[in-house]
């Protein structure tokens, strides 16, 4: 923008080039009249034969990536995930691609970068995922911005990506700059670059006022033929972030109160086992195995569609989930054909956990949405466990997979239950501690001691190691990330 320009409110008028291989005339690759796809969108289509939704489960919570203004806070990404049955949806236009954005992160996005991966062949969506934009702008924020979406785009092997800023010119030309200029260097090609404001959009490629005039394009999101057949097939965008983290917010009032009943009932509990055991070197193992066997038979319930309801048994879950042999197998256990059912199990634990059982449960769900491919839900998951324990090195694993742009496909089970159960056997027989690189052994939480040490580093995917992006430390403290 020139220093004359107005601060964002009209088309951003910088002329810029496409990154990459140009893709033909207006009609094929560009934003002008005529648009995209195969019968021309009419107002600033987007894409050679329209973008086609990818067609895997977006379960109505999608990720947001989160540079801050004033520091980063990892990457969440929004993936199809195969396997999951969500109706492909076919458009053809910059409005059909801005009504679907929402579904894809599973809220509506404000003062926000999205950027949107697609294979450069169909034209089809893999992978959105988006960024805080700086907020006083801010060039170096801008910068890491850019130079991060360029990582996450190379590593998985992108070529293609369109892009659409939520917020005023202010805020959103700065990041475009930058993001532009990364996009060309690195040969990635974006078919368009947006700015949404006020339900209006601009883009910065087209440079026609026939179809894209100074005002802006008015476009009613939710009420586009695309966005309504998501939102049927139970693909739904909420309100905002916040709305999504609410799904995840703790119990108040009395039902807290209960709930601290219960907590103290079921360390009352773990006390009594350990004390029936006779002082016998073993004597914790029967509260393991308890645990063991109520984190077995909650995740078996709610495979087979069940819920947990009982404050008591919801505390002991939680309690027995504590200790890290417990937590472990849970983990283990965490087969991704049942993903839903499992989110459903561990959004109830850590919703009605007491503030020092949350880490387990809430890292648990950070570990399944992370296999659903739901970003957003994943990193307010890490959220929840970090506020309750700044250290807990499970969430910091699972942070920086999300933060490194991991996809789905790489939260796999490293060990079986029994693997799982025979590591902590031999780490015991050798001292009861494990290397701090992977982990401690014994978690203590099951009898009163919620300490949150930490098992296995293997347990995500083995491959977070050091794929983490630069400088993202705001919410995850590259001091506190043993494996960083």
């Amino acid at each position: 923008m020139t220093d004359k320009q107005p601060a964002g409110d009209k088309t951003p008028r910088t002329k810029i080039r496409r990154s990459g291989p140009q893709q033909g005339g207006r009609g094929q690759g560009g934003s002008g009249q005529g648009g995209s796809g195969q019968g021309g969108s009419g107002q600033g289509g987007s894409g050679q034969g329209g973008l086609q939704e990818g067609g895997g489960q977006q379960d109505g919570r999608r990720g947001r990536g989160g540079l801050a203004a004033e520091a980063s806070a990892g990457l969440e990404s929004a993936e199809p995930v195969p396997g999951d049955a969500v109706p492909r949806i076919r458009i053809g236009s910059v409005a059909g691609f801005l009504a679907i954005v929402p579904h894809l992160l599973g809220f509506h996005p404000t003062q926000s970068m999205v950027i949107v991966g697609l294979d450069s062949r169909r034209g089809r969506i893999r992978f959105a995922f988006r960024y805080d934009l700086p907020d006083p702008p801010d060039a170096a924020g801008s910068e890491e911005i850019a130079q991060h979406a360029i990582g996450v785009l190379t590593d998985r092997r992108v070529t293609t990506a369109m892009a659409a800023g939520y917020a005023a010119g202010r805020l959103v030309t700065p990041v475009v700059d930058s993001l532009t200029a990364a996009m060309r260097k690195a040969r990635i090609t974006l078919r368009d670059v947006l700015r949404v404001d006020q339900g209006r959009y601009w883009s910065y490629v087209c440079q026609d006022p026939r179809c894209c005039p100074p005002d802006g394009v008015p476009f009613d999101g939710p009420a586009h033929p695309a966005a309504a057949a998501l939102a049927a097939a139970g693909v739904i965008a909420r309100r905002d972030r916040a709305a999504l983290a609410d799904c995840l917010a703790p119990v108040t009032g009395g039902e807290a109160e209960s709930m601290r009943q219960a907590t103290d009932g079921a360390l009352r509990r773990s006390e009594q086992l350990i004390a029936s055991a006779d002082r016998r070197p073993d004597g914790l193992q029967q509260v393991i195995d308890a645990g063991r066997a109520a984190v077995r038979a909650a995740i078996g319930t709610y495979r087979d569609g069940g819920q947990v309801t009982g404050h008591d048994q919801l505390a002991w879950l939680a309690v027995s989930l504590a200790d890290l042999r417990v937590r472990d197998d849970a983990w283990a256990r965490m087969d991704p054909r049942y993903r839903a059912a499992h989110r459903r199990l561990w959004t109830d634990v850590a919703r009605h956990a007491s503030k020092p059982y949350v880490p387990a449960p809430a890292s648990l769900l950070a570990f399944t949405a992370w296999q659903s491919g739901d970003g957003a839900l994943a990193n307010i998951a890490i959220e929840r466990a970090l506020a309750a324990d700044p250290g807990y090195s499970m969430a910091h694993l699972l942070g920086q997979a999300l933060d490194a742009g991991l996809p789905p496909s790489a939260a796999r089970l490293p060990m079986t239950p029994e693997e799982v159960e025979a590591s902590y056997a031999v780490t015991e027989r050798a001292g009861g501690r494990r290397d701090p690189a992977t982990g401690s052994a014994s978690g203590r939480a099951a009898s009163g001691r919620a300490d949150g040490r930490e098992a296995s580093g293997r347990a995500a995917s083995g491959r977070a190691d050091g794929r983490a992006a630069s400088g993202r430390a705001a919410r995850r403290p590259a001091s506190k990330r043993p494996w960083g």
